[in-house]
């Protein structure tokens, strides 16, 4: 009995010593999710939030079918006029916080490579939205060097950093201020998109474009001009 004893005493602190050197199952914390920037345009779950949200507090009195359009536009704009926050009808880091957004649980799982796609298409038809209206009737390559203009104050510090930022900055581009952006973008105008975001810069790196056979601040002309598409200028 007691060599028995002694026997699986001994076989018990084997296993013991067998686990202890084991490797261990890596635990991986899935990082919290990058909430995506709403503007005019955008569409999902996200918007559907934020709709319910405002509706539920008065602000907003369409429909929550999760598209970002003019009534949820004017209901952010109140939100934020309201709530001491940057009045420009998008949805960023600031406007998500006072809204008091929990983290979605369901963004954890959700493929990387998804919403990669998403936000592609989201910046390709905002940008759209911009050409066809400050572009409208311009030569081709006249588009894309509109869009370049855009993308590449992104990349300026002077401006601001992302590029919904960049095209809704106060009294940065006419067609936002008087509301043709919010129009339908032409065929040509998704082109021009895509091909400046992914990499056609026919500016060499101009972050300034104006129509000189318009009214312009005197300002812009001490800008050094880099070259001439169709009825634009652009500079540095």
């Amino acid at each position: 009995m007691n060599r028995g004893r002694s026997t699986a005493v001994a076989f018990l602190l084997l296993l013991s010593l067998i686990g202890s050197f084991a490797p261990r199952p890596t635990v991986v914390e899935a990082a919290p999710e990058r909430r995506a920037i709403l503007y005019w345009g955008t569409r999902g779950s996200d918007v559907r939030w934020v709709q319910d949200r405002l509706r539920a507090w008065g602000y907003y009195r369409g429909g929550v079918d999760g598209v970002y359009g003019g009534r949820t536009a004017a209901a952010v704009r109140l939100f934020q006029r309201r709530n001491g926050l940057k009045v420009d009808g998008v949805v960023g880091p600031a406007t998500w916080a006072a809204l008091g957004r929990p983290l979605p649980q369901r963004a954890i799982a959700r493929p990387a490579a998804r919403a990669r796609r998403t936000t592609r298409a989201n910046d390709v038809e905002l940008l759209a939205r911009v050409v066809s209206a400050e572009a409208r009737g311009e030569p081709y390559e006249g588009q894309v060097a509109v869009a370049s203009v855009i993308l590449n104050r992104v990349r300026d510090p002077r401006f601001p950093k992302t590029m919904q930022e960049v095209i809704y900055q106060p009294l940065a581009f006419e067609s936002v201020a008087n509301g043709e952006v919010y129009r339908t973008p032409t065929a040509s105008s998704r082109r021009a998109a895509r091909d400046a975001l992914n990499g056609w810069d026919p500016t060499r790196g101009a972050v300034f474009f104006w129509n000189p056979a318009k009214p312009v601040s005197k300002w812009i002309w001490s800008r050094p001009i880099i070259k001439r598409v169709g009825n634009h200028v652009f500079a540095k």
